[in-house]
């Protein structure tokens, strides 16, 4: 999953004077409160080299991760599952149930952080509050490191470790949360049957 795993990259990021470490409710209010939204960003793969793109974000259960030439992968997570697609390939894309990525984290119905038991660290440097989050029945499926700053709370970037020992660090840009973003741009079947190979026999 080169396009969900890469090596820790800590971005500095600017932050309001007298700033306060997020609770968990403040952190699990804002993410609720995601509809539709629209962010750059910028991710560290596993080589070091560096990837950007455009996220798009329909809460619940829906993101795309649009990634800029010569990149040639569409991530989607849509219907329950994540999809990897190749633009260049005529092959089936790879897939994975939602719920076993970190993402669940972020695109779940309900994010309650303090009632679940997912949380597995709360901390806080002076200007970022990072909340490490995984499944505590399913350690295997990886866990997600999120960073926030405050005034207004904004989530700016997250690492996720998977089961095998990868990361991929995505460092998001300004977000847009006025956008208005069609169901089937997260249609993950849609898409399979558009890139379906044709017969002409």
């Amino acid at each position: 999953m080169r396009f969900m795993m890469a090596p820790a990259f800590l971005a500095a990021m600017a932050a309001p004077a007298l700033a306060e470490k997020l609770s968990l409710d403040e952190i699990s209010t804002y993410l609720n409160g995601i509809k539709s939204a629209q962010a750059g960003f910028t991710q560290v793969n596993d080589d070091n080299s560096i990837s950007t793109g455009q996220l798009l974000i329909k809460r619940p259960g829906r993101a795309r991760f649009e990634y800029d030439p010569p990149e040639a992968a569409l991530v989607m997570a849509g219907g329950g599952q994540v999809a990897i697609f190749d633009k260049k390939s005529n092959e089936p894309p790879e897939a994975y149930p939602l719920r076993r990525t970190p993402l669940w984290v972020i695109l779940e119905k309900n994010v309650n952080l303090k009632q679940r038991d997912m949380v597995v660290n709360h901390g806080y440097d002076g200007t970022v509050t990072t909340v490490t989050a995984q499944d505590p029945k399913n350690p295997e499926y990886g866990s997600i490191q999120l960073h926030f700053t405050a005034n207004p709370v904004e989530l700016r970037q997250w690492v996720i470790n998977d089961g095998n020992g990868g990361q991929t660090t995505v460092v998001l840009g300004a977000w847009d949360r006025t956008v208005s973003l069609a169901n089937k741009l997260f249609n993950i079947e849609r898409l399979k049957q558009l890139r379906a190979p044709t017969d002409d026999k």
